[in-house]
Order: C-alpha cells, then structure tokens, then sequence
C-alpha cells in the first residue's frame, strides 16, 4: 500500500426517498448496539451494478446515497492483485447530509476517553472483511462479499477481532448469523473508559479495556478478572485500537484528516488530487499505482513493499528525494521533499532489523521496543511545552473570589512562541533525550502545523477547567456572610444569579470539582436566598 500525505447517522424513519436527517427516534430498541457501532453493511459484486449494498443492519438506518457509494467503492480493495481468500482493512469517510444530533448520549465517554479515542463527529469508521474465493456455481466464477462494520469509535484491533469471528460464519450461514450477533452486540455494555469490560459474541468474550485519559503511559492490558466464573474463558485484547507499532503509530492526535484507504471513486477524490492549489492537509492509503503518476507532486509519498535486506539497512528506511518518484515502477522508500530535523537513531534501526529481524524476535517484542522509543521520544518533545503552558497559568493566590468578580477568574496568559524557544537552552528535550538534531527547527515547523493548534486548544480548554473550578472553590471557602453586611440586594441578588451559573457550569461540563465544593455552593445559595425580603425568595425560588 501507498501512504500520501499534504502538506499541511443516519438513522429517520421518514419516506423512501426523504433525505437522512442522522437521528433515530429515541424510542429504538437499539441503544447499546449504537454505544458501539450504526451499524453493519453487507456488500457484495453484482455483475450489472459492479459492487453493491446488498444488506444494512438494523434495517431502520438509514444512509444518504453518497454514504452508500462510497462504502460501495472502499469495501473492495482496488488494485491489480487477485486478493484470493480473506482480506482486513479499514477505511474513514465524512458523514454527508447535515450535522449528526444523537439521541444517545456520548459526553460522558468523551469526557474520559483520550482525545484521540473519542467519537468522531463527522465520521465514520469502516472496518471490512474482504472475502473473494473461486466459485463455479457463481456466473463470474468468484463469492466477492465484504462485510463492514461502521461505527464513530477508531477502535480498530477490537472490531478487526470481532469481524474475525462473525465473518467467516456469517459468509456460511448469511443473514440470520447477522441478526444473532447484532442482538448479542445489543446487550453489551457500554464503552466506558478505564474499565475492563466482557463483550460476549458466537460463544467467546472478547475482554478489552478502553483507555481513559488519565491512564499513565504503557498502561498494561485488561488482566482476566479473578472474581468472575466466566466460561468460556475470555480472550483478552491487549488493546482496543492499537495495531502492531512495528508497522505503525499514533502518538499525537492527528488533527488533519486521513482516509486508511482511498480509491479514485471517492467523492472527495478531485478535491483531493487538484493542481490548482497546494495539496491539502491530508493522509491517504491508496493501492492503486494510478495515484503514483497522479499525485507525484505532493511532499511526501511513501511506497512499501515486500522488505529486502540490503548492507545494514534496508533501503525502505532511506529518504529520498520526490524528484526520482517518475515511474510506476518506483521502489519501496519513503519520499519527501523535506529534510529530517533529528538525526536517526541507528542503536534502535539496529536492535529492530538485525537483532530483531535476522533472530526472529516475535512480533509483539519489536512492538513493545519501538512503542517505547517513540512514547520517550514524543514525551521529550511534549515536556518542555507543556512546562510552559503550566507557566501561563496564574499563581494560586491570585486566584479571589471577590476581587475581579465571581464570574471572572484571573486569565491564562498567552502563548509566546519566542519565549517558550529561548526556554529551551536550559529545559528543552536535550535533558531527556539523546537524539541530537534541529530541535528548534522542529519546534517551529510543529508550531505551522494544525497539530499545534489541536493540542494548544485542547491544553488551554483543560487549563481554563482548571481554573474554573480552582475560582468555584475559593468562592466556597470564603465567608459568605460577612461579605454580604455591606451589599445592596441588587448585588446579592447577582451573585445569587452568577453562583448558580458556575454551579451548571460545572456539573453540564464535568469540571474537576470535588462533590464537598459542589454542595458547599448550593447550600451557599440558600444561604444567600434566605437572607433577602420574601418577594425576591419568591422570584429566586419560584414554587
């Protein structure tokens, strides 16, 4: 496969035909199985039409026609290989028509999942098992079907697993194996962070674990519960969306887009591959050589192929530049028009390709090596922005209830991309890490990219939480009465107004409040209420 980069549901029971307004109705009885996936396309090849949908499940959701095209067109691999038996991958598409209004609500998994595992709003994920086999009873002589699970979570190891059971007996037994699993999926519960939860399909249970946002790093997989007499016993997933890193990595939130697999019948596929302006901030996975002639001019191509040891390192590893990407025939590399800011760490290619490779170390021990050197990597890269960001933040003392206004904490001072560079000569990555590079060159090209911008929002929108309810509990350690003996009703009467404010504030965005300050602050109302001529109790406190 070819991975290009940039630069830099449906679900309404209306008439046939109406278009798909996303939501259905909240008295479905499919509220757990939407926890985990919408739901789940047969596609098969039809002689007439080439590849169609020959099956939704449940039948009541519903898909614009540009959805169904395009699951159509990505649920078949594209290329010129005959793909003989069964094939996996995965594959992300926009959500069309129109902005997604659940019925079910997500906030309380978004708020603990990592940002990089919460549901994605105007996605969706397809996760296909591909199957083609020779088939004489069929009039092309091959069974071509995929079936494709789609879902808003990028959980790709779990619904790969899962898929990997349903597949092979659903393409035996068709559709009432179909519905038996939908119905199980039906009753599991639902995906919550930081709890290792059994999920039983086809007589196994898949035990996985989501991660939560306030794991530590390499946190280790769901154990098998000791408490629990579950027979079978469960098959344990060392992670829910995590593949083996020694072939690929997610250790950042990706803030551009990104489609696992493309093909030229995509409807974003001349918004794509335009020449009249730069190319887009994007990552493609395509397998047909087309996009190598079409797309020549993006920054950065890489072509794998089959590995072949050559000297000490295989050529896959060396950069080249785009300007001998001519031909078809271009050997696997990755091509840039860029230059690496860090220099490469040669100890590690040596302990993957020669100690790993040539001795065979299993997969899942190169996995864990490289897993390691990146997270040390990136966290030597993120710890010094972080340490300034933590700088920004105003000190504790300055943070009074009553001396800027209760609605108005102190603010987080801006981001200074030159000052935080100068910081770097005495806490910069240089004390963690022994790669030596471009650091500040680095930094500055992170600074251009919308990841800088993903992380810096997400960062200030955790640090103004923070501040947030530091202000809401020093509002509730103060004294309230003896504030109150020399102000008008109309100013207690607004920090009645303005206290119930925080106080919805806090609960509807789940700050990080203890439950003591929570109900320091209601009692601090009826406190504040009580103490004022029964007209205005009347108004603050209607019947």
């Amino acid at each position: 496969m070819d991975a290009l980069s940039g630069a830099g549901p449906r679900r309404a029971r209306g008439r046939p035909g109406a278009r798909s307004s996303g939501v259905r109705a909240p008295a479905a009885p499919w509220a757990r199985f939407s926890a985990w996936l919408e739901c789940v396309c047969v596609v098969t090849f039809d002689l007439e039409l080439g590849q169609a949908l020959e099956l939704v499940y449940p039948s009541d959701f519903r898909l614009t026609d540009k959805e169904k095209s395009s699951i159509c067109y990505l649920s078949f691999p594209d290329s010129h290989s005959g793909c003989l038996g069964d094939t996996q991958f995965s594959f992300r598409i926009r959500q069309c028509g129109g902005q997604r209004s659940p019925w079910h609500d997500d906030r309380h998994y978004d708020t603990g999942a990592p940002v990089s595992l919460q549901r994605e709003p105007a996605h969706y994920f397809g996760y296909v098992y591909f199957r083609q086999v020779k088939d004489s009873s069929v009039k092309r002589g091959y069974f071509q079907k995929s079936l494709v699970l789609v879902s808003r979570l990028p959980f790709v190891r779990l619904f790969q697993a899962l898929l990997s059971l349903i597949a092979p007996e659903y393409f035996d037994k068709l559709a009432p194996c179909l519905e038996a699993v939908c119905n199980e999926i039906d009753q599991w519960p639902a995906p919550m962070p930081g709890q290792t939860l059994n999920l039983p399909v086809m007589g196994v249970i898949l035990q996985v674990r989501i991660p939560s946002r306030v794991d530590k790093p390499e946190s280790s997989a769901p154990k098998q519960c000791g408490h629990e007499n579950l027979l079978p016993a469960p098959v344990v997933l060392s992670s829910v969306h995590e593949l083996d890193l020694f072939s690929c990595l997610h250790p950042l939130k990706f803030c551009c887009d990104y489609r696992p697999y493309f093909t030229i019948h995509d409807s974003e596929f001349r918004e794509f591959t335009t020449r009249t302006q730069a190319p887009p901030n994007v990552v493609l996975g395509v397998t047909n050589p087309f996009f190598i002639k079409m797309l020549q001019h993006w920054p950065h191509i890489l072509r794998v192929g089959e590995p072949r040891m050559s000297g000490d390192l295989p050529k896959q590893v060396k950069l080249k530049k785009p300007s001998r990407l001519k031909t078809l025939d271009t050997k696997p590399g990755l091509y840039t028009a860029y230059t690496a800011h860090l220099h490469r760490d040669k100890a590690l290619l040596k302990r993957l390709l020669k100690q790993g490779l040539q001795k065979k170390r299993p997969s899942d021990m190169q996995t864990a090596l490289l897993r390691r050197h990146l997270l040390e990597l990136t966290q030597s890269f993120i710890i010094p922005l972080e340490h300034y960001m933590t700088s920004l933040m105003p000190l504790q003392k300055s943070i009074m209830p009553w001396k800027v206004g209760v609605e108005t904490p102190p603010q987080i001072r801006p981001f200074r991309q030159d000052d935080f560079l100068c910081s770097l000569e005495h806490a910069g990555p240089q004390l963690t890490c022994i790669l030596k590079g471009d650091w500040l060159g680095l930094y500055r090209r992170f600074f251009k990219s919308p990841h800088f911008d993903g992380w810096y929002r997400q960062r200030h929108k955790e640090m103004v939480q923070k501040l947030e309810a530091l202000h809401l509990e020093a509002i509730c350690e103060a004294n309230i009465e003896a504030w109150m003996k020399d102000k008008s009703e109309v100013e207690i009467v607004d920090l009645v107004l303005k206290l119930r404010e925080k106080l919805v504030w806090a609960q509807g965005h789940q700050l990080p409040v203890k439950e003591a300050t929570l109900q320091r602050a209601q009692l601090y109302i009826e406190t504040i209420i009580g103490s004022l001529p029964k007209d205005l109790q009347a108004v603050l406190c209607p019947p």
